[in-house]
């Protein structure tokens, strides 16, 4: 398997590949039951999910960081899904107050949680500060969404032991995971401008998403919760968030070298479909996927203790910014 997940246009075990489609995945998946969170849903191939999800039948809530652009979405997505149960709220992934928030807020107003995509993210942008003093790359990318999805395990958990139905998290990872040595998750390393390296910060992140899910899925397996998590490569993508790759030359001349392989948006949400939604990957759990086909990441992101030491540094990170 190369970078890129299952072999272009070969289908895997699975009897799906890299050309299928999130609609693909999902025809004939009855979705009714299920209430889902995608972040960063407000376009590309988190929007697609969205739209694939609602289209089947769920109920899909959409985290936005203005209400307003979240309607916007929103009513683009109704008059495609007419059906669709969409609901908008505001949530700045890169602010943990704004993550607490947002929790807040969807805890008391909605009973079941059984499908939580962690999907939004940043790439290879400029050095810059999250509003909580954070490398915002790695702000956003991962702390954002293991602040979220802490903050809503204990309604996935009841709503698995109420309605006898499986949670699934799924993070967005990167086969950019491949470039991080697992050394990176120190603030000072992450916080120092004059060694920032805007693609060796993704990848960082994208790691760090690899080992937030292994790390979730040892923990559930050891309190025995109905609950999975897994990650996945989505595909390159030509999707806005290479916005800034286009802004270096160096980046920009390899990006045009692989745009023959660059998945449309419709097969770029495919692999997310797949493990939030296919009744194949029921109880498959601490797995990575690339072209909607288990994968294998690289030994690092498989270093479960890594993965423990992440969880404490991002707790850390977490409790050291809370009021």
């Amino acid at each position: 398997m190369g970078i890129w997940g299952w072999p272009w246009g070969r289908r895997g075990l699975s009897g799906f590949g890299s050309a299928s489609t999130a609609e693909d995945i999902a025809a004939g998946i009855d979705a009714s039951h299920l209430t889902a969170i995608v972040t960063g849903a407000t376009n590309g191939i988190g929007k697609e999910t969205a739209r694939v999800l609602a289209l089947r039948g769920a109920n899909v809530i959409i985290p936005a960081r203005t209400l307003e652009s979240g309607m916007k979405v929103k009513e683009s997505l109704a008059e495609e899904v007419p059906s669709s149960k969409l609901h908008v709220m505001e949530m700045d992934l890169s602010s943990l107050d704004s993550v607490r928030s947002f929790a807040g807020s969807f805890n008391s107003s909605h009973k079941h949680l059984n499908v939580l995509i962690n999907n939004a993210g940043i790439m290879a942008c400029p050095f810059h500060l999250s509003k909580d003093g954070i490398e915002l790359q790695f702000a956003t990318n991962h702390l954002g969404h293991f602040l979220l999805t802490n903050l809503l395990l204990d309604k996935m958990k009841s709503t698995a032991k109420e309605t006898g139905v499986q949670g699934r998290i799924v993070n967005l990872a990167s086969t950019a995971h491949r470039r991080s040595d697992g050394n990176g998750f120190d603030l000072n390393k992450l916080n120092d401008k004059s060694k920032y390296n805007a693609f060796a910060a993704y990848a960082h992140s994208k790691l760090a998403n690899i080992l937030h899910a292994n790390e979730l899925s040892r923990r559930f397996q050891e309190e025995g919760c109905d609950l999975t998590a897994n990650s996945l490569h989505p595909g390159i993508i030509g999707t806005n968030i290479v916005r800034y790759i286009t802004t270096n030359s160096v980046l920009a001349s390899i990006f045009s070298l692989v745009k023959p392989f660059v998945k449309d948006i419709p097969q770029g949400a495919a692999t997310t479909c797949y493990v939030a939604l296919h009744p194949d990957t029921k109880g498959v759990s601490g797995k990575y996927f690339a072209g909607c086909n288990e994968a294998t990441p690289t030994p690092v992101a498989r270093d479960a203790e890594l993965a423990k030491s992440l969880w404490a540094f991002s707790e850390e990170l977490v409790e050291s910014r809370s009021k």
